[in-house]
């Protein structure tokens, strides 16, 4: 057995791990070890789906030292119009490139591929080869970083939750593209991104929506991706922001606020005639909602429970079927929701969600904190978490926990400017719209209602309709 000693072990070489990793480095002198099961960096990249795109622009994904793409506007497709989103393969190869070509050439990073990490009954950390078994113990002067805290469930790694009889034709999403043979029809189990990208990617390929059956237990609200845009496009989401706000003023209960965000364009939904009991944080273009809408044969049974070779069987009913239709598994739940804990502790750092759903925006300020701060209250106090939303109302919290967080960021000077520096910050650059007229009309909008529409807001969260 070899000893190694370091500052951090960060374990899990996903976007939380370097992001965390990279911005640690950058603002102080630490050494940092990263083990990863992988052999490469990139995480639930390495086993994403072949047409997986980002869903937010590349512009603020990845590490705050390195650009992923050119900050480029889509010319055509889907998302035309707006900021490119990167792809699976290029994600990989940033991820890769963000290791091999700064993080070790630093000389205080060392990266452990291939190995599992393990903690003793004596509390000793050790790293495990799964080719060899050779173990590492590793000495850590700082902090252990749990970068896998909220590992993804993924479509390739995913067991169903349900039962499948012989002889049905079933592939997780991962294997749609490799299917050599057409099929009579297709049916989407699953209501999220992946769901959504599974039937984008049918359509887009000529796939008649008549032919295809999506199979979804919830609706969720979406964001409309136009007003998610940063650097050139930021107004726009200043001006959705500030609509936020006016809804919330004049909200006379949680249903009436959606239908509300919905009218200023905030929010959107598949279907216009049924109500959303979920939300993701997924964003969508209108392009893409106006093809998703094409599909009609939509089944709202709850989950399914069993797919026999005739049937469907869901939680509120069955639905004939027969052996023309292939099975495309979507139900892996995405990003893990453990619970919610400290990020800080004495010797454990657990990077989590601060600002609502931006996972490598909010591993950097984690990073960012940790360099710069000593005392493990004030840290926390930084970086309150947010866990990830499931229900329609989490969006409630998830806002307000947002707001709360951004008043305490503008006390600390230093924590102001490298806000306003991050490449991973989507409001980055605000003020040099200042002279832009939808700008204009944002800071007029949300002068007029911030105050009734937080109220408004805490008053919705609690109940008090």
């Amino acid at each position: 057995m070899t000893t190694i000693r370091t500052d951090y072990l960060v374990v899990g070489a996903g976007a939380t791990g370097m992001a965390f990793t990279d911005s640690v480095i950058t603002h102080s002198d630490a050494d940092v070890v990263i083990v990863d099961r992988r052999d490469r960096p990139g995480g639930h990249w390495n086993d994403a789906y072949p047409f997986v795109r980002l869903h937010q622009p590349s512009a603020y994904y990845g590490v705050n030292s390195r650009p992923l793409g050119a900050d480029a506007i889509d010319p055509h497709g889907p998302n035309a119009g707006l900021y490119e989103r990167a792809g699976g393969a290029a994600v990989r190869d940033y991820f890769d490139r963000v290791l091999d070509e700064q993080l070790i050439p630093s000389g205080r990073v060392r990266f452990l591929g291939m190995h599992d990490y393990e903690r003793d009954a004596e509390g000793r950390h050790r790293v495990v080869s799964r080719l060899t078994g050779a173990v590492h113990e590793i000495t850590v002067d700082r902090s252990v970083v749990d970068a896998a805290y909220l590992r993804p469930n993924i479509p390739a790694t995913h067991t169903p939750a349900f039962h499948v009889d012989a002889g049905v034709r079933i592939v997780p999403v991962n294997g749609l593209a490799a299917q050599g043979e057409p099929s009579a029809a297709y049916t989407v189990l699953g209501a999220g991104k992946t769901a959504m990208d599974a039937c984008q990617w049918l359509l887009e390929h000529g796939v008649d929506p008549d032919r295809i059956r999506w199979i979804r237990p919830r609706d969720g609200w979406l964001y409309d991706r136009a007003h998610m845009q940063p650097l050139g496009l930021l107004p726009s989401l200043m001006n959705a922001l500030s609509h936020e706000l006016e809804s919330l003023a004049h909200a006379d209960s949680v249903e009436d606020l959606f239908r509300r965000l919905e009218r200023s364009g905030r929010l959107l939904r598949l279907d216009p005639q049924v109500t959303p009991t979920m939300f993701h944080c997924a964003t969508v273009s209108q392009r893409e909602l106006a093809d998703l809408r094409r599909i009609r044969d939509v089944v709202r049974l709850g989950r399914v429970r069993r797919i026999e070779r005739d049937k469907v069987v869901l939680e509120h009913g069955s639905i004939p079927s027969d052996d023309g239709h292939l099975y495309v598994d979507c139900t892996a739940s995405g990003l893990g929701r453990a619970p919610a804990k400290p990020i800080f502790e004495a010797d454990r750092i657990t990077p989590q969600m601060v600002r609502g759903c931006q996972p490598t925006f909010n591993a950097a300020l984690v990073g960012y904190v940790e360099a710069t701060r000593d005392d493990v209250d004030d840290k926390n106090r930084l970086c309150p978490v947010n866990p990830l939303p499931d229900a329609a109302r989490d969006w409630l919290r998830l806002l307000a926990m947002d707001v709360a967080v951004t008043r305490t960021w503008a006390g600390e000077p230093d924590l102001k400017k490298w806000l306003e520096e991050s490449r991973l910050n989507i409001m980055r650059g605000a003020r040099s719209h200042a002279e832009d007229p939808l700008m204009r009309q944002a800071v007029e909008r949300r002068q007029r209602f911030a105050e009734p529409g937080l109220r408004r807001l805490h008053e919705l969260l609690h109940g008090a309709e």
